[in-house]
């Protein structure tokens, strides 16, 4: 299943506030993304409604299993291209930012060549 771009961004930051912090609201988004309150409201109705979150009364948001196979998987791709662009001599933000581009646009087929290349030539670990 193919979702847009800006969703997976949204569930990867999901999962990665809550690996820094626990407990995710709407605000930790707007302040990690960067993003309008109202942006991110918007966005966080369509991951719900569309069963890629769930949201208490309180506005904890918990990723769906939906929603954590996706943010693990960008977050994945995201660790290891930017790995990779730092050990390439890129700055570690620009390289965060390239790998945040990439992580998006590649097939599946082309990410595990990537991959199985980059471990088999030890270039990150």
């Amino acid at each position: 299943m193919k979702i847009q771009e800006s969703a997976e961004n949204y569930l990867e930051s999901i999962l990665m506030i809550s690996e820094r912090k626990g407990d995710v609201r709407s605000i930790d988004i707007v302040n990690e993304l960067e993003f309008s309150k109202p942006s991110v409201s918007i966005a966080m109705k369509n991951l719900r409604e569309n069963g890629y979150i769930t949201v208490d009364k309180d506005g904890y948001i918990t990723l769906t299993e939906k929603g954590m196979e996706i943010a693990e998987k960008m977050y994945e791709r995201h660790k290891l291209f930017s790995k990779l662009f730092v050990s390439l001599g890129v700055s570690e933000a620009t390289a965060s930012k390239d790998a945040c581009r990439v992580e998006h646009i590649l097939s599946d087929e082309t990410y595990a060549a990537i991959k199985k290349f980059i471990k088999d030539k030890g270039l990150v670990d």
